[in-house]
């Protein structure tokens, strides 16, 4: 099959681990025929980002172009298209592809393809060309038009760019295992996901817990909607929690502590790991034995469930506390990010690429 002819688009790309994003021209693919062109607006920058164009989960191809938490306008649809039209307002995730035949894709599980995350907005593969995917720190994309998602009309289009990731990302994990009113629920870290974990717990009527390293954020906790703030580093308020949890989710990606909040969940609790520490954490096996107690793990979330989630944030107003930046401020902002020096989520404003 002869590859699709290209078009130029501005970009800021990575050239290796070691050096910082920097602006560049990428190329790609003219829409096909079930294919969505859209001009990027916004673009949320996750942790997952600066892993990336930094190699530290080592499998990152050079130049890198991170983003994958996408805000934009539809500016031209392939002649296959039937659920977008031109000026449509619309939102590009953690995928943008999938093998669409195994088990988990045909029951909308996209996230846990078989074939892995080779349908990645970037680091995974673009079928048409051959090349590496490339993400949404670019003034444009191009997308099958199966996993393009339509944003509520209701949001601030910037705050809702990270419900992309950050937001599905502890969206999906609430409501497999079924947090809703008369559970006490604990919500670990408050960054670009935790802040998003709580506001969901809270929508979905639980009691939240909010568990933080930082004394200071406690205000800011409750005004997000957690009930109660704990600080961790101090034995005494973790005593007094203990086996008291039905469900904890831990969206922490540096190293820390994971048999601490073992410790506080209920006979059958369960505590779900969404952050993506750089290294193995030790688990103490008794925690989890004596009450039958389980850890999990969960990756965003399928097509059909992020749409789901956006529509629950439009009802229901949900939207992300941003920091907005300009392209150019990318380097500082992963270095800011690096320090937890956000609140709560940085957002790029795509107007500064061009």
């Amino acid at each position: 099959m002869p590859k699709p002819i290209c078009y130029s688009t501005k970009a800021f790309s990575a050239a290796s681990a070691t050096t910082p994003l920097t602006p560049a021209v990428i190329e790609r693919r003219q829409p096909l025929a079930d294919d969505v062109q859209i001009q990027i607006l916004y673009c949320g920058v996750c942790h997952s980002d600066l892993h990336y164009a930094r190699n530290e989960w080592h499998f990152t191809q050079y130049p890198a172009v991170p983003g994958h938490e996408i805000v934009g306008n539809v500016t031209a649809v392939g002649p296959g298209v039937t659920k977008f039209k031109v000026g449509d307002t619309v939102g590009v995730g953690c995928l943008v592809d999938s093998c669409r035949t195994c088990p988990n894709c045909r029951v909308g599980l996209e996230q846990y393809c078989d074939a892995g995350m080779s349908g990645g907005t970037y680091g995974g593969t673009e079928k048409h060309l051959g090349t590496p995917t490339l993400g949404g720190y670019s003034q444009s994309i191009v997308v099958t038009e199966d996993f393009v998602l339509r944003m509520p009309a209701n949001l601030n289009l910037a705050a809702a760019a990270p419900l992309l990731c950050a937001g599905i990302t502890t969206y999906s994990p609430l409501r497999h295992w079924k947090v809703g009113p008369g559970q006490k629920v604990g919500i670990v870290g408050l960054g670009g996901l935790g802040h998003m974990g709580v506001k969901f717990a809270r929508a979905f009527g639980a009691h939240v817990v909010l568990f933080t390293t930082s004394p200071g954020k406690a205000a800011d906790a409750r005004k997000l909607g957690a009930h109660e703030v704990v600080v961790s580093t101090d034995a005494a308020q973790m005593a007094a929690h203990a086996g008291s949890f039905d469900f904890i989710l831990d969206t922490v990606s540096a190293d820390h502590d994971l048999n601490a909040y073992f410790n506080l969940l209920k006979r059958e609790g369960n505590l779900v790991l969404v952050g993506a520490p750089e290294k193995p954490l030790p688990v103490a096996s008794f925690a989890l034995i004596f009450r039958r107690r389980s850890f999990s793990g969960s990756l965003i979330g399928g097509l059909p469930e992020t749409q789901e989630m956006l529509d629950f944030c439009g009802t229901h107003n949900i939207t992300s506390d941003i920091e907005m930046i300009r392209m150019d401020q990318i380097n500082d902002a992963y270095e800011r990010m690096l320090k937890s020096d956000v609140k709560y989520r940085f957002v790029i404003d795509m107007a500064s690429l061009a």
